[in-house]
């Protein structure tokens, strides 16, 4: 469940970056009024916490696919 959750924060993350790179707007700061927006900083963590977690997804064992 935590990856699910960790790769969604993720996704929304990089969705962010996206607009940020190609259009100079920030969503996260735009929806919780501001960079330094205490709810913005809190958003940035989540995301960046789940960031860290999603490392751990590359090294995890894979259980192998069973075709009938």
């Amino acid at each position: 469940m935590m990856d699910r959750i960790s790769l969604i924060l993720v996704i929304i993350g990089a969705l962010n970056w996206l607009l940020i790179g190609l259009f100079q707007f920030d969503a996260v700061a735009w929806l919780c009024g501001g960079q330094t927006a205490t709810l913005s900083r809190i958003i940035y963590s989540v995301v960046g916490v789940a960031g860290l977690w999603s490392i751990s997804l590359l090294f995890k064992e894979r259980e192998p696919i069973v075709e009938d």
